[in-house]
């Protein structure tokens, strides 16, 4: 090594180290003393967590990082699950209309999908032969002699009292009303189309028919849903499983109604997982008497689990690194320690402590990343000097044939780096 890369080389030696001198001075209160650095006389191991040495900061220190406590106390937990909810249609209030004979759509009344329909209220008239057909016998059974006023004798069929009744039953069983039969009685004559009724209240949401059209006998034409109360599906997380059960009251809140959660109580929890997404799905009945809540739409639901008591510490107090949690302890007297805890479930500000810490422990619930920082600068400042005295001694063993030429050279090397920003040289400390 020439002189002037010698110079050059100790004189960054020194820049270095002084550097590494002020931040460890700067930071001295933050470092592990000697009797808590594994490696060192008088060591003492405490924990196989990171940066889960004891460390030591001075009351500024304290105010400046804006550090918090808070306390490791049992309380009451309870836990809401929290999951994202859909609602369906109620399937006990879902009707679907069918033809019970052939024939040809003649009329509809309930002409569109969406449209409100009540119980009773005409959906389509129906042109049948078989109808047609069935009134016909109606009338002539009605004609028989004494037909209606003849008394059963024990043990013999009714005759043709029967007759009429069977005619009767046969169209009750197409779904023809009592009513039309009646008037058909009255008139004496077959009504061309029959008119068909709906079975229940509520909204068509599938019309499979159109006017015209000729249908077969089982042929489903409408399916009506009663949305006076409705399903909110909610597909909860594997592990929060074990703590909805049916009869779990649970609130559901809509981004189309802020401010108005609609409550009511799990009614179902199905008793499988689903495959692709190992998740569980609860059935929640929430009442819907203005039709507010329609099929489709997105809430939070929120389900109240069985409350205990338990051993917590609020929620901001843990630290999350992905494969551990981490917990600071206040020593007291300014001193500071990481603990790895094991949590449980947490609700309402607080996590549930299942190992790791004692009630009455104050914990730090603000600026832990601080803390992690400082409890780390130790190690990283040793790392640094070490890293810079072997690369020095390095170079010294390379130029130790380099004798004194350039040495000139070297000084002037070293007098045109006194003049950048941020340099000082040895020999302008005194």
């Amino acid at each position: 090594m020439t002189p002037r890369r010698f110079l050059v080389a100790l004189a960054v030696l020194l820049l270095v180290a002084l550097g590494a001198w002020w931040a460890v001075e700067r930071r001295a209160a933050a470092l592990p003393e000697a009797g808590d650095m594994p490696g060192m006389p008088g060591a003492t191991s405490r924990s196989a967590v990171p940066g889960s040495e004891s460390l030591s900061l001075t009351a500024d220190q304290i105010q400046s990082f804006g550090i918090t406590f808070g306390t490791v106390e049992e309380r009451a937990l309870e836990p809401s699950v929290r999951a994202t909810g859909l609602v369906v249609f109620d399937e006990t209030r879902v009707a679907q209309v069918t033809s019970k004979v052939s024939g040809f759509v003649e009329r509809l009344d309930a002409d569109y999908t969406g449209q409100q329909v009540r119980r009773g209220q005409a959906l389509y008239a129906l042109y049948s032969p078989e109808l047609v057909s069935g009134q016909e016998e109606l009338l002539a059974a009605a004609r028989l002699p004494g037909a209606t006023g003849r008394a059963a004798v024990p043990g013999l069929p009714r005759g043709e009292a029967d007759l009429l009744e069977a005619a009767r039953q046969r169209l009750a069983l197409w779904d023809v009303s009592q009513g039309q039969l009646d008037a058909v009685l009255r008139r004496g004559t077959p009504q061309r189309t029959i008119t068909f009724f709906s079975p229940v209240a509520g909204v068509v949401i599938e019309k499979q028919v159109v006017l015209g059209q000729a249908i077969e006998s089982g042929q489903p034409l409408y399916t009506i849903a009663d949305l006076r109360a409705v399903w909110v599906t909610a597909d909860l997380r594997e592990s929060d499983a074990g703590a909805v059960a049916e009869g779990s009251s649970a609130e559901v809140e809509f981004a189309a109604f802020p401010g108005q959660p609609v409550s009511g109580r799990v009614s179902f929890v199905a008793p499988t997982l689903q495959g692709a997404s190992r998740s569980v799905q609860a059935r929640i009945a929430v009442p819907n008497p203005d039709g507010k809540l329609r099929p489709g739409m997105y809430g939070t639901v929120r389900i109240a689990a069985p409350g205990r008591l338990a051993l917590t510490v609020p929620s901001a107090a843990v630290v999350r690194t992905g494969e551990r949690s981490i917990v600071f302890v206040d020593l007291r007297g300014g001193r500071f320690a990481a603990r790895e805890v094991e949590t449980g479930r947490a609700t309402a500000g607080f996590t549930e402590v299942l190992a790791g810490l004692e009630p009455g422990q104050r914990v730090v619930t603000s600026a832990q990343f601080l803390l992690e920082s400082e409890s780390n600068l130790g190690e990283i400042m040793r790392s640094m000097m070490g890293q810079a005295g072997a690369g020095a001694m390095e170079d010294m063993d390379k130029g130790g044939d380099g004798g004194g030429h350039e040495g000139a050279h070297g000084e002037d090397k070293g007098a045109d780096m006194r003049g950048r920003p941020g340099t000082t040289m040895p020999d302008e400390r005194r």
